[in-house]
Parts: structure tokens; C-alpha cells; sequence
């Protein structure tokens, strides 16, 4: 067998690679552009092994190697770097590491979403960033407004409030400004409403969407997000793991008997931490044991922390949603009941 040790960047590549049956070893620098990696990976027998850490701008490559037959492992790029215990780091190295991490059967590999959740993923990401972009636009209007003494905060969006502003008396490159931005939201909203509709759709199709939805405060945003984010539910043994892979727990210096904790460690998607941070502000409000636990933490919290604490728990809950198949309300009996522990390994629940 093959086994290729790769450290890759976008113009071009360092490999290693070692043939097990004949022993011989080799390195090379591949260019990318002129089709130089390509033809070398072609030269391969079909099935090699090929680590590269994970890293942006790498899809093209991995959809490459995987058409021509190759098994393509994804490593933890910050767990590569800490198993290299010297501090001299180049790319002849690093590619040489990555090779004997594989050989060794030490490679920190990560779970890859597939095709089709890449291209929902996709979806999902567009509409946020479409939507950034229109509350930047909102919020240029809400200045131009508030030059001419008008404060209609969220009702300048109403049908009333829209006709107000386009009545305002601006001049010059004020109005012209009022012009532009208007129409730049009308096309944002039009766009982002397709969007939505289309994500609603691909939640309906989804079950494990369809069963996170059940969960008051849950739309089909954070459903679908929290379904690509995850994948598969069982490569996380306990809910700890989880929260730790979102980077919804605190950061931790424990030394001496002493143990500090900090901040979250945001070490994780944020884009899902943001989505729960606001699917659990509805939470709170929908669902009572949610509002109880997260008025009782406000009294000794400051409102942040709190809003934290419930983004962290609705996660605990949507985890063990897919993971016991149950929906709401049962989920909400079963964590309740003394009688039906929700551990795996000794760890419960929360």
C-alpha cells in the first residue's frame, strides 16, 4: 500500500510518500496550477492512502484524489502541530510528520460531511451572510432616519414607516444614498425570503430536522445548521464532547489542587453558537423549565452568562434528541425522571 504524507497550500503542495510492500520513500515539492500534483497522484496505484491537515480552499484537491480512487484522511491540524515536538518547522517536515503519523496509525483524523451536506451548508451560509449584509444596510437607513430626527427603530420596516422615510427631505448624495440603499434592500429581501423557504424545505425533508423542530424556540435554521454541524451524533460518546466541540465551555487552568475557569473557549463553529445563543433567547420564553433555570441563573449572573448557560443546555437537549431519537415533549419527561438517567460512560446529561 501507498501512504502519502501531504502538507498541502493552495499553489502548491510538499509530499512524502512510502510504498509498504517495496519500502522505498521519496519527497517532492507539486506544484498545483500547472497540473504537476495531479499527474503525480495519477502515477499512484488506485486505493493509496493520503493525510493532509485540515485547512480552507482544499476541496477541489480532496474531490480529485477521491475520483481517482484514493482514501483521503482529514487530519486535526492543531493536534498534528502538538505530537511534533521539535521547534524547527518546515514543510519537508511537516509532510514527513504527517507520513509517520499514518504509518504509525497515530493520525488525528475528523469526521468529513458529505456531498450533499457541504452543499446545504452552502445554503445556510449564504443566507447569513446575505443577511449581515442586510442589517448593514438597515442600519445605514436608521442613520439617515435619525439625522432627520425621526426614531422608529424596528417599525421603520413597516409599510408606514418605509413611506415615512422615502418622504424625508435629503439633498445631494444624501438622497442618492436613500435611493441605493432602498433598493439594496428590497433585492436582500427578496433573496434572503428564497432562501428561507428553501431551507424550510430542506428541513421538512430532513427527519432529524423534523425532530430537533419539535423543540420549542428550534426553527428550521438552527435545525438544519445543528444537524450539518454535527453529522453523526454517535461520534460524540457523551454531551460534554459536544458542548466542548461547539466551544460552549469555559476555559480551564486547574494546577495545585486550584482549579480557575474562564471564559467559553469559542473553540467551534460560530456560527451555530450564535444560531443557539438565539434559538435559546426563544427557548427561555417558550418553554418553562428553560425560563425557570434561566431566570434563577440572572439573580447570580450577569444576562450574557445566562444567555450562554441555556445555549449550552438547548444543545445538551438537542444532542440527546438525535441520540435517543425522542422528541418534545418526551425528551423534557425523560430528563426529568430520577428513574431514566441520561448517562453514557458515567457522564450524565448535563
Amino acid at each position: 500500500m501507498q501512504i502519502v504524507g501531504c502538507d498541502f497550500h493552495p499553489r502548491w503542495q510538499q509530499v512524502a510518500f512510502l510504498d509498504q510492500e517495496t519500502g522505498e520513500y521519496g519527497e517532492a515539492k507539486l506544484i498545483n496550477g500547472d497540473g504537476e500534483a495531479e499527474r503525480f497522484y495519477r502515477s499512484l496505484s488506485a486505493g493509496a492512502l493520503v493525510g493532509i491537515e485540515s485547512c480552507g480552499n482544499a476541496q477541489w484537491f480532496i474531490d480529485l484524489l477521491r475520483s481517482l480512487g484514493h482514501t483521503v484522511w482529514v487530519g486535526d491540524a492543531a493536534q498534528i502541530r502538538a505530537s511534533y515536538v521539535r521547534k524547527q518547522k518546515t514543510d519537508r517536515r511537516d509532510a514527513g510528520h504527517i507520513l509517520k503519523l499514518l504509518v504509525e496509525d497515530r493520525f488525528p483524523r475528523l469526521w468529513t460531511p458529505s456531498a450533499e451536506q457541504r452543499d446545504l451548508r452552502q445554503l445556510l451560509i449564504h443566507r447569513h451572510k446575505l443577511v449581515e449584509i442586510r442589517s448593514r444596510v438597515k442600519n445605514g437607513l436608521q442613520h439617515l432616519a435619525m439625522n432627520r430626527g425621526v426614531q422608529k427603530q424596528s417599525r421603520l420596516w413597516s409599510v408606514r414607516g418605509r413611506a415615512e422615510l422615502e418622504k424625508l427631505p435629503l439633498e445631494g448624495w444624501s438622497a442618492r444614498r436613500r435611493e441605493d440603499l432602498l433598493e439594496l434592500l428590497t433585492g436582500l429581501d427578496r433573496q434572503v425570503q428564497e432562501l428561507d423557504e428553501a431551507v424550510v424545505q430542506a428541513a421538512r425533508e430532513d427527519a432529524k430536522a423534523r425532530l430537533l423542530m419539535s423543540q420549542p424556540g428550534v426553527g428550521p435554521i438552527t435545525a438544519m445548521a445543528f444537524v450539518l454541524t454535527i453529522g453523526d451524533v454517535n461520534r460524540f460518546p457523551y454531551s460534554g464532547k459536544l458542548t466542548s466541540y461547539l466551544g460552549l465551555i469555559p476555559s480551564e487552568y486547574t494546577s495545585g489542587g486550584k482549579r480557575r475557569l474562564g471564559a467559553i473557549t469559542k473553540q467551534g463553529n460560530r456560527f451555530m453558537r450564535q444560531l443557539l445563543v438565539e434559538a435559546a433567547q426563544t427557548t427561555c420564553r417558550l418553554d418553562e423549565g428553560f425560563r425557570k433555570q434561566y431566570q434563577a441563573r440572572c439573580h447570580h449572573k450577569p444576562k450574557a452568562v445566562a444567555k450562554v448557560a441555556a445555549a449550552r443546555r438547548l444543545a445538551v437537549r438537542l444532542y440527546w434528541m438525535l441520540r435517543l431519537n425522542k422528541p418534545y415533549p418526551e425528551i423534557a419527561h425523560i430528563e426529568s425522571s430520577s428513574g431514566v438517567p441520561l448517562a453514557n460512560n458515567g457522564r450524565d446529561v448535563e
